[in-house]
């Protein structure tokens, strides 16, 4: 991270570079070899793959979803010897199973912490991520992005996860840009380099290149035509949604001035991505917004926008849009989102969301924080209950720790006296 981030967003931390990278962020979130996965879902059908391409007759302990413990005598070792044979297979001669393999390392990486055995093994999945994604296809560098990603999480923040950053911004910054590669492969890199950037960067400079990177790319979609009223999506469209959610995640940690330059630069752009005939990108955009709002009344409490009539008139109609040529699913789904924005951006009020993990709770009263949270739980899908779960038992553990050491302490200071 930035050593001159701002300081009243959300902590992303983990001590000393150990823990969750996205459960501290958020406390401030496939079938066979022989077809196409989708990130971030359906991983009990990657169970199968992994079963199928180690040979191992139960990986459930991969599948698991929550803070289960590992109890039984020798699990650990059988679950660390199966990762082990999926670092192998990543050097597979067959795309598919390289593939397969890197899906089953990322599937156990979100559901367990195994800080430990990847802190030995980083350099070796680094190499491994590198190679698949420059000479993979599609799906394979879209596995190997999606690995990357949950690899920093690990990791956490520290110099582990600047080294992967390292090795990995340049080639993921290559593939975002590059117009030839698959939209897919480009959409989850976007992610991914967010993520990545969001948790390991302690360079501005490179901080600030990312974002450009991202700008590049989703502010493609803005309107052109002052004519024009509605931007008609594109197969570029996932795309742009994808680099707007990761520079939206990265603006969080950017310095004031920075924060300041961008909201100048996007304020009255922005707002055109509403008319656009995607839902997800009328969302992408309008929370983004939301957000933007919060950091600049953050930033002065009298914050003015010039043309705020025009974006509540935009809001209001999104709020309660009856569009008949629009599926009813989207437009409940839109209505839903945009009262809150609404709320936001005229009253100055978020909707605090509960999450629950455990026996605990989570409450999220920003909008830093739960696109934050969205973030790492697109990335971590069911693993985030598990990694939250994680968080809590270590900070839980970090206080009884350091309170048996004040008494410890105590105890000294009153043999003195004696």
């Amino acid at each position: 991270m930035p050593k001159n981030k701002k300081r009243n967003t959300p902590h992303r931390g983990g001590s000393g570079g150990s823990g969750s990278g996205a459960a501290a962020a958020t406390a401030a979130t496939t079938g066979g070899q022989h077809r196409n996965v989708q990130p971030f879902s359906d991983e009990d059908a990657s169970i199968e793959t992994m079963s199928h391409c180690s040979g191992y007759s139960d990986p459930s302990s991969f599948a698991e979803d929550g803070p289960e413990v590992l109890d039984e005598e020798g699990t650990q070792e059988d679950l660390e010897y199966k990762l082990k044979g999926f670092i192998d297979l990543t050097l597979d001669k067959s795309a598919k199973t390289r593939q397969a393999a890197l899906e089953s390392i990322k599937n156990a990486l979100a559901s367990k912490m195994l800080y430990e055995f990847i802190l030995e093994r980083r350099m070796t999945l680094t190499d491994s991520i590198e190679r698949c994604l420059k000479k993979g296809k599609s799906d394979e560098q879209r596995a190997a992005a999606s690995l990357a990603s949950v690899l920093c999480i690990q990791l956490g923040p520290g110099i582990e996860s600047e080294e992967v950053l390292k090795t990995l911004g340049p080639i993921l910054k290559k593939i975002i840009c590059d117009g030839t590669a698959s939209i897919q492969a480009r959409q989850t890199c976007a992610t991914c380099f967010g993520v990545c950037c969001f948790i390991a960067t302690d360079d501005i400079t490179e901080l600030y290149s990312t974002l450009e990177c991202l700008e590049s790319i989703f502010t493609k979609s803005y309107l052109k035509e002052k004519d024009t009223n509605v931007i008609c999506s594109t197969p570029n469209t996932v795309l742009h949604i994808s680099c707007l959610l990761a520079w939206t995640l990265l603006l969080t940690i950017c310095p004031i001035n920075e924060v300041k330059k961008k909201l100048e630069m996007h304020f009255h752009k922005l707002p055109s991505l509403l008319s656009s005939d995607d839902v997800n990108m009328r969302i992408a955009a309008g929370e983004s917004l939301a957000l933007m709002f919060e950091l600049a009344r953050g930033m002065e409490s009298d914050f003015f926008y010039e043309d705020m009539e025009s974006l509540t008139q935009m809001l209001r109609a999104l709020a309660t849009d009856g569009n008949k040529h629009r599926a009813k699913v989207d437009k409940r789904k839109q209505r839903s989102v945009f009262r809150d924005i609404l709320r936001a951006v005229e009253e100055r009020d978020f909707p605090t969301e509960t999450v629950k993990f455990g026996p605990e709770r989570m409450y999220i009263d920003c909008w830093v924080k739960k696109h934050t949270y969205d973030t790492f739980k697109e990335v971590l899908g069911s693993g985030m209950q598990y990694h939250l779960q994680h968080l809590y038992n270590s900070a839980a553990f970090k206080a009884r720790t350091k309170a048996r050491s004040k008494c410890r302490d105590k105890r000294a200071d009153v043999g003195e006296f004696f």
